[in-house]
C-alpha cells in the first residue's frame, strides 16, 4: 500500500472563535471560517473544485453558504472523528489526481437549549453486538477511569492527580488562545472540589460543547508553492474503525483503545515515525474527557502503560515540556466542535508549524499530530494525522 507522505498540502486554514454564537447560524459560521481559509490561501470560491463538509446540516449548507457554482460537496459523518475523516477524504481525492484544489469544512451548531433526557446510543433493539452503553457519555467514560485506577493499582488521589494535571494544563493553554471558548484559571484544589458528574469524573474532567466552524484548503504538494511558501504537508493518515468485538471480549482490559493503536501505527508508518515522543513537536488530541487524553498518551506511544498521569504531572505535555499537547486548550477549553473538531485541531497544528501561535508557540515546531476519536469504551473510530512543515 503506497504512502500518502508528502503528496498533499494544506495551503490555507480558517477557524472561528468557539462559543455560544447565539446571533449566528451554522451557515454564518461556515462563511466566516471558509472565507478566512480562502483568504489565507489567496483564492476565492471560483478556484474550489470540490468540497467536503463535516457536522450538522447537509451538503447544501456549504454550497448555499458559499454560493458554490454546482461544485460537488460531500457530507461526512463519523461520530466525533468526523472532522479528521472529512479531511482524510479530501486528501485522498487530491492524491488520486481527481482535483487540484478542494475545500474541507466542519461546523458545530448546537441548540442553546437541550433536553435533559439521555441520548439513545443503541443501534438496534436487543442485539448484544450493536448495543452501546445507554445514558450520558460521561457515565460510559467514568467506567474507563475506574478500570484504569483498578488495573494500575492507583489510589483515588493518584488517579485524580493525573487527570487533574491534564485538565489544568488544558485550561492554562486555553487562556493563551483568543479563539478558545473558555479562558479560565483552575487550581488543583478547585479541580478536586468541583461537582462530581459520574464518579470519578468531575466537572473539570469534561470538555465544553460550543459552536464554531473550521476550514482548510487542500492541494497537491506539487502545486502548493504556487499558493504560499509556508504550506504544511500531510505526512501520514491512519484510520481505524472497531468491530465492537471488545464489548463482548472478556479479555479486553478497558485501559487501552485498540483503534487508537491501529490508527497511530498506520499514520506513523506513513510518516516514518519510529520514536513519536522524540520526533513529534506538538499534538492536538481528543480530550472529550480527561481520561481519554490520559489513555491517548499511552496508546500513541508517548508514555509507558500506566504512567500517563505521571508524565503529565511532570510537565512533559505542557508548553515548555518535551512534547506539548493541546496547545489550543484542547476540547476542554477550546471546545469540542463535534464535526469540526478534527479540523480546528489541524488549524492549531498548521499555525504552530508556521510559527504563528504567539504566546502558545512551540519553538521550532516542524512536525505535529492530530488525533480524532468517536465512540464509547469498547467501540471507537479513530483518525490520526501527521503533518509537517515544508522542507
Amino acid at each position: 500500500m503506497e504512502s500518502i507522505r508528502d503528496k498533499v498540502a494544506v495551503v490555507g486554514m480558517g477557524c472561528t472563535p468557539y462559543g455560544d454564537h447565539f446571533d449566528k447560524t451554522e451557515e454564518d459560521l461556515l462563511i466566516e471560517a471558509c472565507y478566512e481559509a480562502m483568504e489565507d490561501a489567496g483564492i476565492d470560491q471560483s478556484d474550489i473544485q470540490a468540497a467536503w463538509l463535516g457536522g450538522a446540516g447537509t451538503s447544501h449548507s456549504l454550497g448555499h453558504a458559499l454560493q458554490l457554482d454546482m461544485v460537488p460537496v460531500t457530507k461526512v459523518e463519523n461520530w466525533c472523528a468526523t472532522g479528521s475523516d472529512t479531511l482524510r477524504n479530501a486528501v485522498f481525492a487530491v492524491a488520486a489526481g481527481a482535483y487540484d484544489v478542494v475545500l474541507v469544512a466542519g461546523s458545530s451548531a448546537m441548540p442553546s437549549i437541550q433536553p435533559l433526557a439521555a441520548p439513545d446510543y443503541t443501534d438496534s433493539a436487543g442485539d448484544p453486538w450493536t448495543m452501546l452503553i445507554p445514558g450520558l457519555a460521561v457515565g460510559a467514560f467514568s467506567t474507563f477511569a475506574t478500570r484504569y485506577q483498578h488495573h494500575y493499582e492507583l489510589s483515588y488521589d493518584e488517579l485524580k492527580a493525573g487527570l487533574g494535571s491534564i485538565s489544568i494544563k488544558n485550561y492554562d493553554h486555553g487562556r493563551l488562545n483568543p479563539k478558545a471558548s473558555l479562558h479560565k484559571t483552575v487550581t488543583m484544589q478547585q479541580y478536586l472540589d468541583a461537582p462530581m458528574l459520574s464518579w470519578p469524573l468531575g466537572l473539570h474532567d469534561a470538555c465544553t460543547m460550543p459552536n464554531g466552524a473550521a476550514a482548510a484548503i487542500v492541494t497537491s504538494a506539487k502545486l502548493a508553492p504556487n499558493f504560499r511558501d509556508d504550506y504544511v504537508l500531510i505526512k501520514g493518515i491512519g484510520m481505524s474503525v472497531g468491530n465492537r468485538a471488545a464489548r463482548m471480549d472478556s479479555n479486553y482490559d478497558w485501559v487501552h483503545i485498540d483503534e487508537n493503536i491501529a490508527a497511530g501505527d498506520r499514520a506513523y508508518s506513513d510518516a516514518g515515525i519510529t520514536d513519536p515522543l522524540k520526533q513529534l513537536d506538538v499534538a492536538a488530541v481528543h480530550d472529550a474527557f480527561s481520561v481519554v487524553e490520559l489513555v491517548v498518551y499511552e496508546d500513541l506511544g508517548w508514555a509507558p502503560r500506566g504512567a500517563g498521569g505521571d508524565y503529565s504531572q511532570s510537565g512533559v505535555f505542557r508548553l515548555g515540556g518535551e512534547m506539548p499537547v493541546n496547545t489550543n486548550g484542547g476540547l476542554k477549553s477550546f471546545g469540542h466542535g463535534v464535526g469540526s473538531c478534527g479540523i480546528h485541531k489541524l488549524y492549531e497544528i498548521y499555525k504552530q508549524l508556521q510559527g504563528k501561535c504567539g504566546e502558545r508557540q512551540v519553538p521550532n515546531a516542524t512536525l505535529g499530530l492530530t488525533h480524532d476519536q468517536g465512540g464509547l469504551p469498547g467501540i471507537f473510530t479513530t483518525v490520526v494525522t501527521v503533518v509537517g512543515a515544508r522542507d
